[in-house]
This record gives C-alpha cells, structure tokens and sequence, in this order.
C-alpha cells in the first residue's frame, strides 16, 4: 500500500488542483476530511513560509504522515502589499471569499489599471512526521481587474489577471491556471522534492 500524503486542508478544490499538477505519484492523497479531530492551526505567522511551515509540522505531527501545507496570498503594491498573509481573512472573520473581493474592489475605487499591479505568492512546506520540513516557492505577476470575472477557482481569482493574459484567473483553463499559477509553480517545485523522496 502507498504511504499517505495528507494535504492540510479541508478543501477538496486543493486536492484536486494538486492531483492535477504532480501527475501519478506513489502517495496516497488524503485532505484532513479524513482527520476530523485534526486540531485547527492558527495561522499567526507574518509570513507565508511561517504559516505554511506551522500548519505542516502539526498536522504531521498529529497524524503521523508526510504532510503537505501551503500558504499564499495576493500582494497589492497599491495597498502596499496588503492583504497579504491575512488575504483569507481580509474582510474579517468568517473567512468569506465575495467579501475579500469587494474589499478589495471598495479600496481600489479611482486607482486607475496601470497602478493595479499584484501578484500571487505561494510557500508550499512539506513536514515529515519527525520534524523535518523542506519548502518551496511560487508566484505569478499581474493586475487587479476592475470587476469580477469568471466562475472557476476560488478566492481573489475572479480579480486577478496574470500577466500576458486579459482573463482572471477564474475565467482560464484548469490545465493554463496550473501551469502559470503561484501555487501550480511551488506544487511542481514540492512535486520534484516528493518524486525525489
């Protein structure tokens, strides 16, 4: 039987879209749906790879297997990077992702598309039941539109339009998102380190 990567999420899209980007690996995928005790981690790091590295170790720690955690976020050099690491969480608690987007949208009334610039970031860490955590890094460079866009994907992607493109995220291709997304960069990164193991 296939040892078990467990991605620390409940979020069945970040399984799929991981499935997708690694290919046929000897692991068995599992989210923590399958761990209904797992203890919630407080994401209260200042960094993505502080977050990321957290969530990792203490889910691995807890259920005994390799551990896949990420943290990403989008960066707006209008709002001066924000929101950053509290991009989940941007509108307030609970996270709401329609919210974060007219937050969004309501701070950047009148900044005209030339100053729209952003980008995706995302830090992938990958805990070893023993403590160990290697990490990898992704992201992608674009701009914040200036109504939402599309259905697919999930967060700011509606918003964001990457450079060299004039859709959203939400509006791309599963297989185009992957290939040019800060998480599909840091996965195939975290895919190379898992085939190496």
């Amino acid at each position: 039987m296939a040892a078990s990567l467990v991605i620390a999420s409940r979020n069945e899209k970040k399984k799929k879209e991981l499935l997708q980007i690694i290919g046929d690996i000897n692991l068995e995928v599992v989210t923590l749906n399958e761990f209904p005790d797992a203890p919630e981690v407080e994401e209260d790091g200042l960094t993505f790879r502080e977050n990321a590295t957290k969530k990792a170790r203490e889910i691995a720690r807890f259920t005994g297997c390799l551990t896949l955690a990420d943290d990403s976020g989008l960066e707006v050099d209008a709002l001066g990077g924000r929101p950053g690491v509290y991009s989940a969480r941007f509108a307030g608690e609970p996270s709401d992702d329609e919210r974060n987007n007219q937050k969004l949208l309501d701070l950047l009334q009148g900044i005209p598309a030339q100053e729209r610039t952003a980008r995706f970031r995302c830090v992938i860490a990958i805990a070893f039941p023993d403590g160990r955590v290697e990490t990898t890094e992704g992201a992608c460079e674009g701009r914040i539109g200036f109504n939402p866009g599309g259905q697919g994907g999930f967060g700011y992607d509606p918003l964001f339009i990457p450079d060299g493109f004039s859709q959203t995220f939400a509006e791309l291709s599963p297989e185009v998102k992957n290939r040019i997304s800060h998480r599909g960069k840091a996965l195939q990164a975290a895919s190379k380190l898992l085939r190496s193991l």
